[in-house]
């Protein structure tokens, strides 16, 4: 029983520092010399050619063009 109690808790443990790590901000710099802060990794749409992101300061989703993104990373929190 203990085997399958201390199993239980890596998963969960796993699972946690997954979910963690996906939710950091990004930094998208665009060609016109601004700097977005995102809540969490822009998802990118390659039908359409836009980039949507949940906006830090203003906790708004909002879409940009990304022909207009110079480049995206990560930030260290």
């Amino acid at each position: 029983m203990e085997k399958h109690l201390l199993l239980a808790t890596a998963f969960a443990a796993a699972a946690l520092f997954t979910v963690a790590g996906c939710s950091s901000d990004q930094a998208v710099r665009t060609t016109d010399g601004k700097t977005i802060v995102t809540d969490g990794k822009p998802q990118v749409d390659d039908d359409t050619g836009m980039v949507s992101y949940k906006n830090a300061e203003t906790g708004r989703t909002e879409q940009i063009n990304r022909d207009q993104l110079k480049n995206m990373s990560e930030l260290d929190n």
